[in-house]
């Protein structure tokens, strides 16, 4: 079912007219209502004596909104009505309202020059500039409204619909018949702006519409699309589920891509609805150069849970290989405490999704996982497995590993009379490789945390912990090329104390906040066991702003942060009343001694580290920058640099991208586990005319050769009604030997309706 297709905007249309929410108050209604100074004076201040009185619902002719299950319900609803003169002819039976007639119900209001009520015929007629205001927004306008058989049927003369979202409808004719159907005559729908003589951007345009309430369906005939007034698609008959249906099963709008693999190619989709709470889209590929790619969707939702599934198959001729992807998501609450969560995510090879163009193309890797998760007051645990896979070019092809389980529980004691209390942390993992190193460890770390604040200011945090480690290592070739197996176990104390002192300065126009940092940590040199322990979930060593006044550095629990030391920083920010902030940061840390194993594996010298920082500035919309850096202690040259900004005016923003790191050696083997890496990201998006925008980029590498890793461009034209883009782009970043990295596209768009891609 097309996102609101024709046919749902058709039936927008027939239920603006005859159905609506009656819980909705009065005053509500007047705030939406655009004509409710109108609608208000004649209820409040009338000029002319005005004769008001409660109506019976079987009375009103607003029912006509109303499905006969929602009178039912709003029997005892208060409806008013105002007018510049009330006639009663008990004689003939008929009630005349004229001039200004007003009606308000809970949920609408109708206004008319002239509305008559025959009682002996029971008919309603409302005459005259008929507007019908709902609560939702919409406005419907008619010549002539006449409702029978106690308001459960009538009909619209010359309708008009102006939408919540400006849409338009228009029909000669809206008739409610029997049975709470309803039929349009000549419908007419565009959501594009209408100019008095000139034909809309694009309009849908149907000779009869009808609502089959029992079977609830919606069925067209002679449907067309026009663009400009010109037609462009034609059905004589289509047919959908009225919105009141939540799903069903058919057909769906088919797409259409082509590509330098599949070629030419159309993907039909049909949803099988299996029952209220599980559905199955299958939706092939039919492709020119490799055949069927089967596809498919699975959805199923539980009272506590849901589970989804979506897979592809191909048999490439080629070369003989069964290709493939799936990619799964699951969540289920086993109780009040317990949480289940399953994430696969798993490609046959590394050129399949970009070939399929599917989600996570451009991803480095394929991380699959499985959790159980547990809540409790103060209490964590969790018990968890991962795989990987890898899809980029760029990394090292290494033995990939699988860790299951990986556990960890987590207790953070009650807070004592001083404001100290403990936490306790026990992990573990089972890491296995076929070729190459594989390892148990469990994990088990006791601290003590005492923070206070004193009565000039000062924040202190003081920390005191043990960590506890006991591994047992298979096939581990370390840094010396020797190799390990057996067990190691291994006891590391620490001790941090940090103290901050914020200085506030409030203007009338700002307020800034200096806060010196001194964090001091006591901790043995050495114990880290490199040659025994391989280091599979610390490899993240980089010093920088984020992690240096931290007291264990450290991402993971291979590598202690061993080494005692003192690290100081200097944190400032300023903040605009009104907008604008910047913040500024810069640390160093002072190791005891020399050989601390962070250091070591960070690339440092000495006992000062090297300078690390960053700067935000926002001082207003039109500028927005980070800048991170890392600079050397000695000769104040940059090892690491990363800055972003954006500025300029909305109709021509640019934006920067500057990334510097410097190689270096990771602690288990003596060759570079990165190399340097430079790169240069620009971009601009510029407002070419009210409609058409043009955005630019460029991905540069300026570490070897300077060459563009990718680039490319997108042109856009977007109005009320009608979005185009036109993108290009080429991907220089993959192996050289992938043939499929250019690509263009061109998307349309018609809004309310849907739209449709190629792909190139």
């Amino acid at each position: 079912m097309p996102k609101k297709s024709l046919l749902w905007i058709c039936t927008l249309a027939l239920l603006s007219c005859i159905s609506n929410n009656a819980s909705a108050e009065e005053d509500s209604i007047n705030k939406k209502d655009p004509l409710k100074k109108e609608a208000g004076t004649v209820l409040q201040k009338p000029e002319k004596p005005t004769y008001q009185a409660s109506i019976a619902p079987q009375m009103n002719i607003t029912s006509v909104l109303s499905t006969p299950e929602e009178k039912n319900k709003e029997e005892e609803t208060e409806i008013y009505f105002s007018a510049d003169e009330v006639e009663n002819n008990q004689e003939m039976q008929v009630v005349t309202a004229t001039g200004n007639v007003n009606i308000i119900r809970n949920n609408l209001t109708l206004i008319a020059d002239k509305v008559i009520y025959n009682q002996k015929e029971d008919i309603v007629t409302a005459t005259g500039n008929v507007i019908l205001v709902e609560k939702d927004g919409n406005v419907v306008f008619s010549d002539y409204v006449e409702l029978t058989d106690q308001m459960t049927q009538g009909s619209m003369d010359n309708i008009k619909v102006i939408m919540q979202n400006k849409a338009r409808i228009a029909a000669t004719k809206f008739r409610r018949l029997a049975k709470d159907n309803k039929l349009m005559t000549n419908a007419v729908y565009t959501p594009c702006d209408v100019c008095a003589g000139k034909d809309p951007l694009w309009q849908i345009k149907a000779t009869k519409v009808q609502h089959d309430a029992e079977a609830k369906n919606v069925n067209y005939q002679n449907a067309t699309i026009e663009l400009k007034g010109v037609p462009i698609f034609y059905t004589p008959f289509f047919s959908h589920p009225d919105p009141t249906v939540k799903s069903r099963s058919g057909f769906l709008m088919p797409s259409f891509r082509s590509n330098s693999y599949l070629g030419a190619a159309i993907q039909p989709k049909y949803f099988w609805d299996i029952s209220p709470n599980q559905n199955f889209l299958y939706s092939p590929i039919l492709s020119s150069d490799h055949g069927i790619v089967q596809s498919g969707t699975y959805s199923q939702y539980f009272t506590n849970g849901e589970v989804e599934a979506t897979g592809t198959y191909l048999k490439d001729d080629d070369d003989d290989r069964q290709r493939g992807s799936l990619f799964m998501t699951g969540r289920y609450e086993l109780n009040d405490y317990w949480v289940g969560n399953l994430d696969i995510n798993y490609a046959s090879d590394r050129a399949y999704l970009k070939d399929m163009s599917l989600p996570k193309k451009d991803d480095a890797w394929l991380t699959s996982s499985a959790k159980l998760e547990g809540f409790d007051f103060r209490n964590y645990a969790a018990i968890e497995a991962y795989t990987y896979k890898l899809l980029s070019y760029d990394l090292k092809e290494i033995d990939k590993p699988l860790i299951m389980p990986w556990f960890n529980y987590e207790n953070i004691g009650e807070i004592g009379p001083y404001g100290a209390y403990n936490k306790n942390t026990f992990n573990g993992a089972v890491i296995s490789r076929d070729d190459e190193n594989s390892s148990q460890r469990i994990s088990m770390i006791n601290s003590w945390v005492l923070p206070y604040t004193s009565e000039y200011g000062e924040k202190y945090r003081l920390m005191a912990s043990v960590k506890s480690d006991l591994y047992n290592i298979d096939d581990y070739k370390n840094y010396k090329g020797e190799t390990f197996d057996g067990g190691v176990a291994r006891v590391f104390p620490q001790l941090g104390l940090e103290w901050k002192l914020p200085f506030i300065r409030a203007t009338e126009t700002s307020r800034q906040i200096i806060e010196p940092t001194i964090v001091a940590v006591a901790a043995p040199n050495g114990g880290n066991k490199l040659d025994k322990i391989p280091n599979d979930d610390s490899q993240d060593v980089e010093l920088d702003d984020t992690n240096i006044l931290d007291i264990d550095r450290y991402a993971g629990y291979d590598r202690n942060d061993t080494g005692s030391r003192i690290s100081y920083g200097l944190n400032w920010s300023a903040y605009g009343n009104r907008t604008g902030r910047t913040s500024a940061f810069i640390a160093q840390s002072y190791n005891f001694d020399k050989t601390s194993s962070f250091s070591t594996s960070d690339d440092q010298s000495g006992r000062f580290s090297d300078y690390v920082g960053r700067i935000n500035a926002s001082p207003s919309q039109y500028l927005d920058l980070n800048y991170r850096f890392k600079l050397d202690k000695d000769s104040l040259d940059f090892k690491y640099n990363e800055l972003s900004a954006n500025f300029g005016p909305k109709a021509l923003r640019m934006y920067v991208s500057y990334i510097f790191l410097k190689d270096y050696n990771n602690d288990n083997t003596s060759s570079s586990l990165y190399g340097e890496r430079k790169e240069l990201y620009t971009g601009v998006r510029m407002d070419l005319t009210r409609d058409w925008s043009l955005s630019l980029y460029n991905r540069q590498d300026l570490a070897e050769g300077s060459f563009s890793l990718e680039h490319g461009g997108m042109l856009t034209y977007e109005d009320e009604c009608f979005a185009l883009s036109i993108v290009a782009d080429r991907n220089n970043a993959d192996s050289p030997d992938y043939d499929g990295d250019f690509e263009i596209s061109v998307n349309f768009f018609l809004k309310t309706l849907g739209g449709a891609g190629t792909q190139k």
